[in-house]
């Protein structure tokens, strides 16, 4: 059985949910998990980590789930392990646990909340950028300039903007950021080949960002 995420748009009303799950079934998908992503105006954004059998290609699951009216998919990547929606208390304990670490622990749990492929604490300086810390997936390309610090809010970043090396443009790679105590410091986050950041997820990490640096004082 091989994993996938699933991001999925589909109308905010009872049973469709679980006319998706039925549509899936029939290509021997197994959903090991849900996660509301955003709701508003009639619309659901859900993610869902499905198994498939070996053998079977990702687009019977797009070509299923968008059998049942209205839904769309947005985005279908393979994924490892299961949904990991509430670990931002966990995250946030573990860092006060061990603050001298702080920034390590955040960058490597971060990605498994929010479905991110890696993350990264940069920092601007007068001599350039600089890398605070990393997630263990994440690139080892370097970079000497961020040009969107300070950050005044979090908000996601253009992808094939000058600075953005040219490896992670090739991977579709999606990122968003967020403040983490000062305007000078962020939390950058990547999911190579999408799906892209939404405002919930986006309005989550800025949280969880703000907590952890008032847990590490800045």
């Amino acid at each position: 059985m091989v994993s996938f995420l699933i991001r999925v748009l589909l109308p905010d009303s009872p049973g469709t949910l679980g006319a998706v799950a039925t549509a899936l079934g029939t290509v021997g998908a197994d959903i090991l998990s849900v996660d509301v992503v955003e709701r508003g105006t009639g619309v659901a954004v859900d993610d869902l980590v499905v198994e498939l059998p070996s053998g079977r290609l990702p687009d019977a699951l797009i070509t299923a789930a968008e059998s049942v009216e209205g839904v769309e998919v947005d985005a279908v990547r393979p994924y490892a392990g299961v949904l990991d929606t509430h670990r931002e208390l966990e995250l946030v304990e573990e860092i006060a646990a061990q603050p001298k670490s702080g920034l390590d622990i955040l960058a490597e749990g971060v990605p498994r909340i929010v479905r991110a492929g890696w993350a990264m604490v940069v920092e601007h300086a007068e001599t350039g950028a600089v890398r605070l810390a990393s997630s263990s997936a994440a690139p080892e390309t370097p970079i000497t300039d961020f040009p969107w610090l300070p950050l005044e809010r979090a908000t996601v970043l253009d992808g094939e903007e000058a600075w953005i090396p040219e490896t992670w443009k090739e991977l579709g790679t999606e990122l968003a950021a967020t403040p983490l105590g000062k305007p000078g410091k962020a939390l950058l986050v990547a999911r190579p080949g999408g799906p892209a950041f939404r405002a919930a997820e986006v309005a989550r990490l800025a949280h969880l960002a703000g907590i952890v640096a008032v847990v590490l004082d800045g």
